[in-house]
């Protein structure tokens, strides 16, 4: 393989990475605080890049505020998944959130069928992020290069809301113990609906994005995506966010140069995310910069 190859491997990897690590985020946010794994998250992922889509093509807004529109609306669907689905189920047994999780995925991907229809639809890109830049023998789309730096600035602005801002004080007090944070006076239902306000406008930038890189919307788009970020974050360490962005980048970078190099196990680039998983669990189950966490009963 040719140095110019490499280089374009290389950014698609970070590109794809960085997607994953945006979910991740999501995933171990809502971990972290709750001991809940959000089956529904994928859903949300898909709902963000429907937005951006139905925004520009029925309500005929510029993209850019299409985009901002799409963020806020997602975020606002992943307040309003917690406080109906979640929420009343807080002290009820784990088992049940997370079977009521399951039944949010399936209800999101159903009634995205039903109002936007199971057709594919065709995602209109800007032109500037899909004229190729040439680099010597490097050809380049200005999307793999936009992807990886604005995913690093959402991160960047994650982590100084969750350690430099009170609610991101209450966040972490939440996710040592929920009960005594309630006895101090935290406003734990409106901590966490924020949580899951913020992990849902990641999703929904991460759909944003797939959705550019991958030019085709259809209900079931956030399943596979949705997966491996959840792979990504078990890998990385669940609950940590940190280990979310390493767990995404690392997976993204595999995946590529495994087809890149072994291009005759391309059939097969799915089933390698479920094989890391697999041995994860199996090496050091808390993932690489995961904390032995207790259950909350």
């Amino acid at each position: 393989m040719s140095m110019a190859m490499f280089i374009q491997h290389l950014f698609n990897a970070l590109t794809l990475g960085s997607l994953y690590a945006l979910i991740a985020i999501g995933y171990t946010m809502v971990y972290g605080i709750l001991r809940l794994i959000n089956f529904a998250h994928g859903e949300i992922f898909m709902l963000g890049a429907y937005f951006v889509f139905w925004g520009v093509t029925l309500l005929h807004l510029p993209w850019f505020l299409a985009v901002i529109v799409a963020i806020a609306v997602t975020s606002l669907t992943g307040v309003l998944v917690d406080r109906v689905a979640y929420r009343p189920l807080r002290d009820a047994p784990r088992i049940s959130a997370l079977i009521s999780s399951i039944g949010v995925s399936f209800f999101l991907q159903n009634l995205a069928i039903v109002v936007f229809s199971a057709i594919p639809r065709e995602v209109q890109r800007p032109g500037w992020l899909v004229d190729i830049i040439v680099v010597g023998k490097v050809r380049i789309l200005p999307l793999t290069l936009v992807v990886p730096v604005l995913s690093f600035l959402l991160m960047l602005g994650l982590l100084f809301i969750v350690y430099k801002t009170k609610p991101g004080l209450g966040m972490r007090a939440i996710s040592k113990d929920i009960e005594t944070s309630r006895l101090m006076g935290v406003p734990v239902n409106r901590i966490i609906a924020l949580t899951f306000g913020i992990g849902s406008a990641l999703a929904a930038a991460s759909g944003i994005m797939w959705a550019l890189r991958y030019p085709q919307l259809q209900p079931v788009m956030g399943v596979i995506p949705g997966f491996k970020a959840f792979i990504a974050a078990v890998f990385g360490g669940i609950g940590s966010i940190q280990g979310a962005v390493l767990g995404g980048l690392i997976l993204g970078i595999m995946e590529i140069m495994i087809v890149a190099f072994l291009p005759t196990l391309a059939g097969y680039r799915d089933a390698f995310a479920f094989v890391l998983l697999i041995i994860i669990l199996l090496v050091k189950p808390t993932g690489l910069l995961g904390e032995k966490l207790e259950d909350k009963v």
